[in-house]
């Protein structure tokens, strides 16, 4: 103590920030970029993680002992069209905060993407030593800030991780939240056959992004779910539970997207060398419940007659794998930021 969490408007730093405020209350500080004026609450401080003066004067009043840098721009598309935007987000920031690190003495743990491999062979099953060769400039641009990590600060731990499952502060961000809020307006949400990603439970990268802050493992680790699956298969499971009209859910290979941006394909990672330090099993796969996994293209029209799909269904399944103990973190979310925005 005193942790500071970057990036806590997006799913993984927003996710850890509600974790670890609950724990420890005042000496858990969360940045957020000063355009993402809505997200109030205390603790979190509007300053943009490329700021060097901004970010020097920070440590300087906290002195910040541990770092987790979940700072990155994934929008794929503004990243295509805004290169400069992608690399201050996700190169600059890096370089940033790993020499703050470096000059106050803390502990860094930098999280990182799947997409920093292209996919293109199909096999997925990639290893932390697999040649990087992104297809998206944020990928590109989170290799870069991986280097920058790994040379200003070796210390440091580096978490590539896939999707992060679970809420999002602006409720319609990350995986979960933008398909259902397409299909909430009964929109239609087109997803690929052929992109196979690793999801991962939020509340199993709070444990393990909270392990790493306290312990001093350095290097790369991937950090993905034991599941695989494809975003069309993804679509599937979120449509099923939440019982949504299963014609809204339209598929089709990613050659088919428009050039802007590229897709992956079969990014998904081995994460044995993090589940060594972890034991077996502490990765739950995502969906936990076995009924929730797709048995053919056509599956998420069936509805079991046993299962009351709805809104609760889908909350109490996918965004959570213990859901029978009830989380403060939930009325957390709901007092602090569902009135804000």
């Amino acid at each position: 103590m005193p942790v500071l969490i970057t990036g806590v408007s997006g799913v993984p730093g927003f996710n850890f920030f509600v974790h670890m405020r609950q724990k420890y209350g005042d000496s858990v500080v969360g940045i957020r970029p000063k355009d993402t004026w809505r997200m109030k609450s205390d603790g979190i401080i509007g300053v943009n993680p490329d700021d060097s003066s901004g970010m020097h004067e920070l440590f300087n009043k906290y002195k910040f002992k541990t770092i987790l840098n979940a700072t990155g721009s994934c929008a794929l598309k503004a990243c295509e069209l805004n290169q400069d935007l992608a690399y201050k987000t996700n190169v600059l920031s890096a370089q940033v905060i790993a020499k703050l690190a470096t000059q106050f003495n803390s502990r860094l743990v930098h999280v990182s993407s799947d997409l920093v491999f292209s996919g293109d062979s199909g096999e997925g099953n990639y290893l932390e030593d697999s040649p990087v060769d992104p297809v998206t400039m944020y990928g590109k641009t989170m290799v870069e800030g991986e280097k920058a990590i790994s040379s200003i600060n070796p210390n440091a731990a580096i978490l590539r991780i896939s999707l992060p499952m679970g809420p999002s502060f602006s409720g319609h961000a990350g995986a979960i939240d933008w398909i259902t809020s397409r299909f909430k307006m009964n929109k239609p949400a087109t997803l690929y056959y052929d992109e196979f990603r690793s999801p991962t439970y939020v509340e199993d990268m709070n444990e393990v992004f909270e392990l790493f802050l306290s312990e001093s493992y350095s290097g790369i680790y991937h950090f993905g779910g034991p599941k695989n699956l494809s975003l069309y298969q993804i679509g599937q499971i979120i449509n099923k539970a939440g019982g949504f009209d299963p014609n809204l859910l339209q598929g089709c290979p990613r050659h088919e997207a428009g050039p802007i941006p590229p897709r992956a394909g079969n990014v998904t990672m081995i994460s044995e060398k993090l589940i060594k330090i972890l034991g077996l099993h502490r990765i739950k796969p995502w969906p936990f419940k076995p009924h929730l996994i797709p048995g053919d293209m056509q599956w998420h029209h069936k509805r079991e007659p046993e299962f009351d799909y709805s809104k609760t269904h889908l909350h109490e399944n996918l965004y959570r794998h213990t859901w029978e103990v009830p989380s403060p973190s939930e009325y957390y979310i709901q007092a602090k930021f569902r009135g804000n925005h």
